[in-house]
């Protein structure tokens, strides 16, 4: 099966909030793409709001519920109690666990599963019990001891970081050794019994190199590329780029 597309909407919601209106719409391109083909919608509340705001979240329950209800929503940050509080109330198929500090910019790497095994451990428990599926942010490297510890806290996938990936957009040769890298790291992961994700910096072009090393890609979340070619293509026309990139036939 090719991977599936979440729209990230959070340079959406960024773009919008640097006015006190509301446009451009959250939900109205996330119903675009949605429509174009996209399999769901992934959002990252911060404690800040700087780009999602709480006040988004439910009408994109709603969105997907009343007219997608095939498609999934992705609610991702670090397990605080307001952030648990957030995906009880709005009941995401997928909860994405990420190390974020709240004044990091963005997301730039992975657990470090050794140091949080105990806390990982308690929250995937709880969010398992609710039935949520529970993704965890991982680096790229194929070290087997980090990611056992990742498979015992119970989650069901890790999300590749390809935040490095991305970065070498103009120099082939090291994007060729970080897919291979990544390709290692997937194996791994999925020889212990975790599905895997990946996002962070993918594009049309980097995207299918990666899911060519990584032909079990289960899914892949995208929001700044997707949205930087959506001010050139339109959403729907970019949603359909992105799901040909990985390797679906639309």
């Amino acid at each position: 099966m090719p991977a599936k597309l979440s729209v990230n909407l959070n340079a959406i919601a960024m773009l919008r909030n640097r006015r006190d209106l509301p446009w451009p719409s959250v939900t109205a391109l996330g119903r675009i793409a949605l429509e174009a083909g996209a399999s769901g919608l992934t959002v990252h509340p911060r404690p800040d709001q700087r780009h999602i705001r709480f006040s988004d979240l439910q009408p994109i329950r709603n969105l997907i519920d009343d007219f997608f209800p095939e498609t999934e929503f992705n609610m991702e940050g670090f397990p605080n109690p307001e952030f648990l509080d957030l995906v009880d109330a709005h009941q995401p198929e997928q909860v994405t666990l990420v190390p974020d500090d709240p004044s990091q910019a963005t997301s730039d790497h992975g657990w470090d599963f050794r140091k949080n095994h105990n806390l990982l451990g308690d929250v995937v428990g709880r969010l398992k019990k609710k039935g949520f599926r529970v993704s965890l942010f991982a680096d790229g490297e194929p070290d087997e001891e980090a990611l056992t510890i990742a498979r015992e806290t119970g989650a069901d996938r890790i999300e590749l970081y390809t935040g490095p990936y991305g970065g070498c957009y103009d120099d082939p040769d090291a994007a060729a050794r970080i897919v291979e890298r990544l390709g290692q790291t997937a194996e791994v992961a999925i020889r212990l019994g975790l599905e895997v994700n990946a996002g962070h910096d993918l594009t049309v072009a980097n995207l299918p190199p990666l899911v060519e090393r990584i032909p079990a890609l289960a899914e892949v979340s995208i929001g700044h590329g997707l949205t930087a070619d959506a001010l050139e293509y339109g959403m729907a026309e970019t949603v359909r780029r992105f799901c040909r990139a990985c390797g679906q036939d639309v």
